[in-house]
């Protein structure tokens, strides 16, 4: 099974979600969460991700997402995950 991001459509809204591991309640702490709304600052201002909604869990995260520029949708999440 393939652990890459596979967008055929980049100019289409998508809905990605995508948890901790062993879905281990890691969002609790506000420390956590602060690094994610960073994360997902950072990808907005310098990599064109374009966050129409998102919802964070205690151990997962959804999204609804599309990209402008040169970055390439999965490029985005790759590094968000990093």
């Amino acid at each position: 099974m393939s652990t890459k991001y596979k967008i055929r459509n980049q100019e289409a809204l998508h809905f990605v979600s995508f948890a901790t591991v062993e879905w281990i309640d890691v969002f609790t702490r506000p420390i956590y969460k602060d690094v994610i709304i960073a994360s997902l600052k950072y990808c907005q201002e310098k990599k064109g991700l374009i966050l129409y909604a998102w919802c964070l869990m205690t151990n997962h995260i959804h999204m609804i997402i599309s990209s402008e520029g040169k970055n390439k949708q999965e490029d985005i999440l790759r590094d968000f995950k990093k």
